[in-house]
Order: structure tokens, then C-alpha cells, then sequence
């Protein structure tokens, strides 16, 4: 079940599969050609992950976070973005480094061509890479659903710039991290979290989504 929680997980963070999205088993099953149970068990794990929202005699949904919700996913990052980037500095290698340029020069494509759905899940990606980079297995598996509601957020609200952030606020943070700068890239990803909460907007618009559409051609 691992190809088809990979394909609707990849869908929601594309915004293929937009908040709010009714995940009707039985439609998911004929896409997929797999068992109700087998879509039973994935939306679980997806709703384990807050990703999905199961409510009794209604269903699964894309995960829709509420304002207050937001506002709680970028207070826990403000905990524990800072603890990453202080762990990163202290085991960083060369390695390491070259990874995190090598996703720069992804975003920095991304924002040639103005893919805005790329921009938005390389620039979570970003930040799920830091948490590998780390060492730290727990923080990056907390990162990576933060990340993904982050990701929520940002769709269901539509930041202005559809960017996230700043072009250059990540390469900042690798350049601080790369001179083992500890309190510098502290505070860079706090400002940078800052500058994306502050851009936050009400009143999503409420889009209907087709199942079917969204999986007819592979990834």
C-alpha cells in the first residue's frame, strides 16, 4: 500500500487534492484497483499523520486546518526548527552540505519557471531536509507533518506571493549553517517562519476536486 499512500500524499501536497477534498473509498478503490480495506488502512495512516480528517458516517477528508490550528503548527516549528538548525550545525558535513545546496538550486528552478506548486513543496521539502540532516529520526518525523500541514495552510488560505517566503531566505539559512553560525541561523528561521505566518490570509475559495482527474495519469 506503500505506491498508493505515496501517490495521495504526493497529491495533497501538490494541491492536486485540495483541503477539504472528500476521499470517497469506493472511488479511490476502482482508481487504484485495490480493496476498500487496503484505502481503509492508507487514509488512517494519512489521518494518524492529521493529513486527513475521518469523521463517523461521513467519511475522509483532506485535511482542512482552521485558523487556530495554523496558529499552533507555526507555534510548535518556532520550538523546534531553531533545536534543528542548532544540531545541524553541530554535526554538519560536507555531504550534508552539498545536499542541502543541491535542493537550492532545485527551488531556485522552480521559481525560474514559476511553478507555484513546486515552489510551495520544495520549500516545505526544505525544511523536512534540514530535520534529516540533523540526525535526529523523531524531529524529522515531526518536522515532515509539520511540514505537510504547513503546506495545508498555505493552499487553503493562499499566502500572496504563493512562495512561502523570500527568494533568498533559505539560502541564507544554509550559508549560516554553513559557517556554523548557531545564532544566526536560529534567528534567520525564525524570521523566516515569522514571514510566512504574517502572510497568512482568510477566506480560502472552496473548489470541488475530481478523484479521478487527480489520479488518471501517474506522477
Amino acid at each position: 500500500m506503500v505506491e498508493v499512500y505515496e501517490r495521495i500524499y504526493n497529491a495533497i501536497l501538490d494541491n492536486r487534492l485540495k483541503p477539504g477534498t472528500k476521499l470517497v473509498e469506493e472511488r479511490l478503490s476502482e482508481i487504484f484497483a485495490v480493496s476498500r480495506p487496503r484505502i481503509r488502512e492508507v487514509l488512517a495512516r494519512l489521518a494518524h499523520e492529521q493529513i486527513v480528517e475521518l469523521y463517523p458516517q461521513r467519511g475522509a477528508y483532506v485535511a482542512k486546518p482552521t485558523i487556530e490550528k495554523a496558529v499552533d503548527i507555526f507555534e510548535a516549528r518556532r520550538v523546534i526548527e531553531p533545536a534543528i538548525v542548532r544540531r545541524l550545525c553541530g554535526n554538519l558535513t560536507s555531504e550534508k552540505l552539498e545536499r542541502l545546496h543541491a535542493h537550492e538550486l532545485l527551488e531556485q528552478d522552480a521559481r525560474a519557471r514559476r511553478d507555484k506548486r513546486s515552489i510551495i513543496r520544495l520549500s516545505g521539502e526544505f525544511h523536512v531536509l534540514l530535520s534529516e540532516l540533523s540526525g535526529n529520526a523523531e524531529l524529522a518525523r515531526i518536522m515532515r507533518e509539520l511540514s505537510t500541514l504547513t503546506c495545508l495552510v498555505i493552499f487553503l488560505y493562499n499566502l500572496p506571493t504563493a512562495t512561502t517566503c523570500r527568494h533568498d531566505e533559505h539560502a541564507l539559512i544554509i550559508e549560516a549553517i554553513s559557517a556554523r553560525n548557531v545564532a544566526l541561523a536560529e534567528s534567520l528561521t525564525l524570521q523566516h517562519l515569522d514571514h510566512i505566518e504574517q502572510s497568512v490570509k482568510l477566506e480560502p475559495p472552496e473548489e470541488s476536486t475530481d478523484l479521478e482527474d487527480v489520479f488518471k495519469v501517474r506522477d
